[in-house]
């Protein structure tokens, strides 16, 4: 039998995620989206109250909240707060899931202790894509030659949230590029280590308030401690990575959709023309039924691929399809949003052009639109 019944802990943590892209996101993202700056009062204030670290295990500091599930209803409503701000808290979770899938004891308890410490806010960053190394990891060129005891890591990452801001990086690199995938290997590595290098801040079309950023590791030497699995496991820990975290971004494009339709809706209703609210006009209220179709599509999807992996099942297939359908559901919902308050919408007084700009990468990180369709082509059986 299907439930889609939440628990009373996930309306618990909903609810308390609500108010606090209600009452604290909100309230600074515009500002934090015009000077292209992290919020840091806000970080602070998520660390404070949990919401960094409450999907981590308890062992550790953490909230013991280990569902995929509700930790996708929690994403929906910071992504409705604003979605830079949310990218750069995801990208805490982003970094220690590896570390969870496949780290020693050791690792774990000092890492994910590191980053759940109350006395202090630690970053993490996920390190995979290179300039000629995003879609297509074996084509990675930042290596890591074993001496001994240590790596030498060198090598170049770009579009890197939260570089240059973190503490703590997981870093993918091939230890015999003539393997392809299977050189690839994940080691973990601090930012005050001599040769890692943050370089520029990009400037982006949106989620201007996520710290992105390039990163270059030069002669860095990473204790054999430091590697995360055995020598060629980087990929397959990549891909289980994302098994949960495209789960996570479908979730956040529901919130930036939620978010464009809400406003839309609201307006529709305000706004007279001809003598008579435009959400009377069918044109404009047949998008907005479109819009709240699609966006209950794309949710119900992104639980599905949520309860499939709490359950220990196979999702590959299912958070892809989540991914890419919700993301196609945020680019749309926004531009409609943008089209329904015309004029206004297209200035930056009104946020819908924001949401519009934020939906865009949805399209893009963690595996594009055509990625995620490949993912579930190869798996399609006659």
């Amino acid at each position: 039998m299907i439930d889609f019944t939440l628990t009373d802990e996930q309306r618990e943590f909903r609810d308390m995620a609500h108010k606090f892209a209600e009452k604290t996101i909100r309230p600074c993202a515009a500002e934090a989206d015009e000077k292209e700056e992290v919020p840091w009062e806000v970080i602070e204030k998520a660390h404070q109250a949990g919401l960094l670290t409450y999907s981590f295990p308890e062992r550790y500091g953490g909230g013991g909240v280990e569902s995929v599930l509700t930790k996708a209803i929690v994403d929906e409503e910071f992504f409705w707060g604003c979605a830079g701000i949310a990218t750069i808290m995801g990208g805490v979770a982003l970094a220690a899931t590896p570390i969870l899938i496949a780290g020693t004891e050791e690792q774990k308890m000092k890492y994910m202790s590191r980053l759940c410490d109350p006395g202090k806010v630690t970053l993490g960053a996920y390190a995979l894509t290179e300039p000629s190394a995003g879609s297509d990891p074996a084509g990675m060129i930042t290596n890591a030659r074993k001496e001994k005891n240590k790596y030498i890591l060198n090598g170049y990452k770009t579009f890197i949230t939260n570089a240059g801001i973190a503490d703590v990086y997981v870093v993918f690199a091939t230890v015999d590029a003539s393997r392809g995938m299977e050189g690839i290997t994940a080691f973990i590595v601090e930012k005050d280590w001599r040769g890692v290098q943050p370089g520029k801040k990009e400037k982006k079309m949106g989620i201007r308030a996520s710290h992105t950023a390039s990163i270059s590791f030069d002669d860095v030497e990473v204790p054999i401690e430091n590697r995360l699995g055995a020598e060629g496991e980087g990929f397959k820990m990549a891909m289980k990575t994302f098994d949960i975290t495209r789960t996570h971004i479908a979730a956040g494009a529901v919130g930036i959709a939620r978010a464009a339709y809400e406003y839309a809706l609201n307006y529709a209703h305000e706004r007279k023309q001809f003598g008579k609210p435009i959400f009377s006009f069918q044109s404009i209220a047949f998008m907005l039924a479109e819009m709240a179709m699609e966006i209950d599509a794309a949710r119900l999807l992104a639980w599905r691929a949520g309860s499939l992996y709490d359950q220990g099942k196979p999702c590959a297939q299912e958070a892809s399809m989540a991914k890419a359908f919700a993301a196609d559901v945020a680019m749309k919902t926004t531009t409609d949003a943008v089209q329904i308050l015309g004029g206004y919408g297209y200035m930056r007084e009104y946020p819908v052009e924001k949401w519009m700009r934020d939906a865009k990468i949805m399209q893009i990180y963690e595996g594009t639109a055509q990625i995620q369709r490949l993912v579930i082509s190869r798996r399609l059986k006659a």
